[in-house]
């Protein structure tokens, strides 16, 4: 009678130990795979937050704009539209980050529409222009005009949709350093351009009792008053009310910084009605 064979073959003891090593560092791949995968994501995110720029609001220093999100759009897009009483219709559209711009036309989507390329894998890009007021392949600065805002293609009003993109991916959308919400319609949500403020644009008031009101308009609130001649920056300037005063009458008014308000520019010490060099709220 023959001896009974062994279930599974009985392996040398060398040979045991280097097959149970080597399932263990299986099962310890398999299981340090997913760790691997999760950290590569952080780092990659990591890189992508030193490398974007600081991007600033695509429209002209001291507008306040409204946004909201469609929740059909593909990528993580914002559509902004005027909220401080001015037209959006022929607002400048601005350069949220400096970089090379080339011009595109879609007719059933876009229109006209600019993208900027930042360098390390981020782009912008601008919807629905009107018109474009740079050349294509334009080296462009940080808050400067690349367009103006419009309805091109398909589009139901005048408004700048905005994108941010990184390695060709939309990303949530990211001014001064502070992701916005995406709301689902307008109204919820506001803000305020420092876009292109620059703070050179510093003039000397004079007279005294200077009222520096909410808005370009006699009727609206008075914010603070200036005593005496006084320093300030003017962030924009814009038509309202027609002042008059020493014998000279003047509509347009400037924006001022620090004060947060408006005031007649017959009181600016300048001798141009429209005060050179500041753009148009």
């Amino acid at each position: 009678m023959s001896p009974i064979s062994p279930a599974f073959p009985r392996l040398p003891l060398g040979r045991l130990l280097a097959v149970l090593l080597g399932a263990f560092v299986v099962l310890a791949g398999l299981t340090a795979a997913p760790a691997r995968a999760e950290q590569d994501a952080g780092q990659d995110a990591a890189r992508a937050a030193l490398a974007a720029p600081n991007f600033k609001a695509p429209y002209p220093c001291g507008q306040r704009w409204t946004y909201s999100h469609h929740s059909a759009e593909v990528r993580r897009a914002l559509d902004f539209v005027r909220a401080d009483g001015g037209t959006t219709a022929g607002t400048p559209v601005l350069a949220s980050a400096a970089g090379t711009a080339t011009r595109h036309y879609q007719a059933s989507g876009a229109g006209n529409y600019i993208v900027i390329d930042h360098g390390g894998g981020w782009k912008t890009y601008y919807f629905h222009l009107a018109a474009f007021s740079v050349a294509n392949g334009a080296w462009v600065a940080q808050g400067q005009q690349i367009g103006t805002t419009g309805s091109t293609g398909n589009s139901s009003g005048a408004h700048i949709h905005y994108e941010q993109l990184y390695n060709g991916a939309g990303q949530n959308i990211v001014i001064n350093g502070s992701g916005l919400a995406y709301p689902g319609s307008y109204h919820q949500y506001y803000l305020t351009s420092d876009n292109g403020c620059g703070g050179t644009n510093s003039f000397m008031t004079w007279g005294s009792g200077v009222r520096v009101r909410a808005d370009a308009y006699l009727s609206s609130p008075v914010v603070t008053t200036l005593a005496g001649p006084t320093r300030v920056t003017v962030v924009c300037q814009k038509q309202g009310d027609t002042v008059t005063a020493e014998g000279y009458t003047n509509n347009w008014w400037s924006k001022l910084r620090d004060q947060n308000g408006f005031i007649s520019n017959i009181y600016i010490d300048h001798p141009s009605a429209q005060l050179p060099g500041v753009p148009i709220c």
